[in-house]
């Protein structure tokens, strides 16, 4: 059972943690550095934790890290699980769930993502304002965790605005640019299909990745504010005329990663 997994996490880590976390951000690959300018830290590997599922995506560190940074106690994971490698959408969302119960009430995701939107070029940042879901999957499904929250969630706010208006802030006073868009979700792991891209693009898609939307259900359904950005790091099937691989994925989030990193400090910063 899903409770029972989060359970036996919460009670590892509910008297092992020294300051309970605010804020979780959830670190894409090429960005896990950025808890590395913590105070305080902590550091917890994803298998030692039970009842944790363990991430294997090359770049995922796959480790979970509390510390302190401009005042603000924060959790931050190194590394999320994917529908693509075997997990059912309830597991994706344990150590979500898990932060949630030991406190957080905000929450920044990261992702990387192919451009769907024309005009959109790869190493751009796009905040994401709303998103649309392929994948007919949800870690909603089953009995209602009641303790979490109620069993129809409303998904109108759960790009909460202040929070999104924070990263927006953030980037503009560091003079970094950026998109907002809609991101969609495929459950991968194969790239999507020209045809797949183009009906995208005519429902009103800017991007798409193959993360994200499950951990922004369990975090609306439990009344979280949450905000996501994703690196364009290449364009979508059928817009360039070469293959995509997941090696152009990485390097191309390299490049932007400093960029990124700067807008989720100026947000952290935010949240004081």
């Amino acid at each position: 059972m899903t409770m029972d997994r989060i359970n036996q996490a919460y009670d590892y880590l509910k008297d092992k943690v020294n300051a309970k976390p605010d804020v979780c951000v959830v670190l894409g690959s090429g960005l896990g550095d950025y808890a590395d300018t913590f105070s305080d830290t902590q550091v917890f590997e994803y298998g030692d934790i039970p009842g944790f599922p363990v991430s294997t995506v090359p770049g995922h560190a796959g480790r979970l890290i509390f510390g302190q940074k401009h005042g603000v106690n924060i959790a931050c994971m190194q590394g999320r699980f994917h529908g693509y490698e075997g997990y059912a959408a309830a597991e994706t969302v344990i150590p979500l769930r898990v932060l949630i119960r030991l406190g957080i009430t905000k929450l920044l995701l990261t992702n990387a993502a192919g451009g769907v939107n024309m005009d959109f070029d790869p190493g751009d940042i796009m905040i994401i304002e709303d998103h649309m879901s392929f994948t007919f999957l949800t870690p909603l499904e089953g009995p209602n965790l009641d303790e979490f929250g109620p069993r129809f969630p409303d998904m109108s706010y759960a790009y909460d605005k202040k929070l999104v208006g924070a990263l927006k802030d953030a980037a503009k006073d560091n003079g970094i640019p950026v998109r907002a868009g809609v991101y969609a979700m495929m459950k991968g792991p194969a790239f999507e299909t020209p045809a797949e891209i183009r009906a995208m693009r005519t429902l009103g898609a800017d991007a798409v990745g193959m993360s994200t939307v499950p951990e922004i259900l369990a975090a609306a359904h439990a009344g979280v504010g949450s905000c996501a950005l994703s690196c364009i790091t290449n364009m979508a099937a059928g817009i360039l005329d070469q293959p995509l691989t997941h090696e152009e994925v990485m390097e191309t989030g390299k490049i932007a990663a400093d960029n990124i990193k700067t807008v989720i400090d100026g947000w952290v910063q935010r949240m004081a």
